[in-house]
């Protein structure tokens, strides 16, 4: 990735050219080999890295005008601090294997044109004061570097988590394999929403075609030429997301007694299904199997007089330390309840909210969000405009 993005751009490949010491990582450019002046008036080596704003693997004008600092805080040659370009200080992990210990604000009136300007701007400043020191001093050493980057999930870099500077948050959700069972309005969107996090590979479990019923209340807009050559949902959905990542596998298959083993060794399943007899087939084999999941239902009815509907979302979390709660809250038997579900009232916003919910509660799960409550079943009533929680950890009853 490093490599690719850099002899893609020119801004990039001018400082490679120079023979700065260039390295892209999880969506930063880190200049190498920085010569500076510490407190003591002695030159030594920093790095200087900045978030890079690209479209795709083309980098565009720089956000900002702010850059990070590795090493201690430059001085001038007498041992002064270069206050000019002083912002914060503070110890800080960008990335794996990337602490900062600076960040430097040094605008100019019109910002800068591209990464060659921003990042020799601020050499510049920085090493100029070493130069003074040892003539010899200078950041342009003519040595590659060799990116410990390997092959990313993404077909492109996340320049938004780097943009955020929350690439170290992000790393929480790379987990080997999930599952999503079931890729009907809710499964897709959940699929959306996932596709987006470092996690190796997703694979997604539906027997089903793509109809045009699908097409109303899934991500995206899918063409009439798709909705003709009648897909699986699986293939479909793992075309479009193929389009960003890796590891998107396709299973077209209804999941039974015969099968239920595919689901083994996963480190977590989304469950999206509608059939009360697959979701306990699903939910007694994770459960015994000790694989942590989360189970989404939707629940709509109309009221004829009024002519609107009411109804709620569900995300219940059942983990290998907690699951008891799962048959208090969740139709498994066909009962009544599963009845609603079978009139398939469903619309796009509440398969999303449904679906966001899953998501955000699995990302609790991973530490990517602050998890208060811990809770493991949450239901949001639409009418009512009400969300509850329910089954936080060491809770006893519903």
């Amino acid at each position: 990735m490093s490599e690719k993005l850099i002899s893609l751009n020119p801004d990039l490949q001018r400082l490679r050219n120079e023979g700065y010491e260039v390295e892209v990582r999880d969506g930063y450019l880190i200049i190498h080999f920085v010569p500076y002046v510490n407190s003591k008036s002695q030159v030594a080596l920093g790095l200087v890295v900045t978030n890079l704003t690209l479209n795709g693997d083309v980098t565009q004008r720089p956000s900002d005008h702010q850059v990070w600092f590795a090493g201690e805080f430059p001085c001038k040659h007498d041992g002064m601090p270069i206050d000019a370009i002083r912002h914060t200080s503070a110890n800080r992990t960008l990335c794996t294997g990337l602490e900062v210990n600076h960040h430097f604000s040094n605008k100019p009136p019109e910002g800068y044109a591209d990464y060659y300007e921003k990042v020799t701007r601020y050499v510049e400043i920085i090493s100029s004061q070493a130069k003074a020191i040892d003539p010899t001093a200078d950041a342009r050493t003519f040595k590659p570097i060799e990116s410990p980057e390997g092959d990313s999930e993404f077909l492109y870099t996340d320049s938004a988590s780097a943009r955020a500077n929350i690439v170290m948050v992000s790393k929480k959700l790379a987990m080997n394999k999930i599952a999503i069972v079931g890729l009907g309005g809710t499964g897709a969107y959940t699929l959306d929403l996932v596709a987006k996090a470092p996690t190796r590979e997703i694979h997604l479990f539906d027997g089903d075609v793509f109809l045009q019923h699908n097409a109303f209340r899934a991500p995206g807009a899918a063409s009439i030429a798709v909705l003709n050559a009648k897909p699986s949902k699986v293939t479909y959905w793992a075309g479009i997301y193929g389009q960003m990542r890796r590891g998107v596998v396709p299973h077209k298959l209804f999941l039974d007694e015969t099968n239920i083993g595919e689901l083994s060794d996963f480190d977590f399943v989304f469950v999206c299904v509608d059939k009360s007899a697959v979701r306990k087939l699903v939910a007694d084999f994770l459960v015994s199997s000790k694989i942590p999941f989360i189970d989404v239902g939707m629940e709509l009815e109309v009221l004829e007089d009024q002519q609107c509907l009411i109804g709620a979302c569900r995300a219940t979390l059942v983990t290998p330390e907690m699951s008891e709660h799962f048959a208090r809250h969740v139709c498994t038997e066909g009962a009544p309840g599963d009845g609603i579900y079978r009139s398939n009232i469903q619309v796009a916003d509440l398969n999303a909210l449904n679906a966001a919910m899953a998501v955000i509660k699995w990302k609790k799960f991973c530490g990517f969000y602050q998890d208060c409550y811990q809770e493991h079943q949450s239901v949001y009533v639409v009418n009512t405009h009400q969300l509850t929680r329910d089954e936080t950890t060491g809770s006893s009853s519903a």
